[in-house]
């Protein structure tokens, strides 16, 4: 069954900063086994970005938890307060609202 990673964090650098980051992950991100798509967020005003995932499956989403990508989120000094939830996409009620999840 498919899951939904959705990862937190504060950030301590300008957000041209953290897009220059971005854009140097989100290739080997892209590369995930199992990911279907990421989307990324950012609120300037509190400093705090987001990455919501979908995985085609709980073993992918666990091995990205446990693999370097997530590793080098956790040790940057540059992030804090990494908060990560792992949700069961709910498949009925998403097709109804259009959620790109089939």
């Amino acid at each position: 069954m498919k899951k939904i990673l959705q990862v937190n964090f504060k950030f301590k650098i300008a957000r041209s900063e953290l897009e220059k980051a971005f854009l140097q992950t989100a290739q080997p991100i892209a590369s995930v086994k199992g990911l279907q798509w990421k989307i990324w967020a950012v609120n300037e005003t509190e400093k705090s970005a987001a990455g919501i995932y979908l995985f085609k499956d709980d073993a992918s989403a666990q091995a990205y938890l446990k693999g370097e990508i997530m590793m080098g989120i956790k040790s940057n000094p540059a992030v804090s307060n990494v908060e990560i939830k792992v949700f069961q996409v709910l498949p009925e009620p998403t097709r109804i609202t259009r959620g790109p999840v089939d």
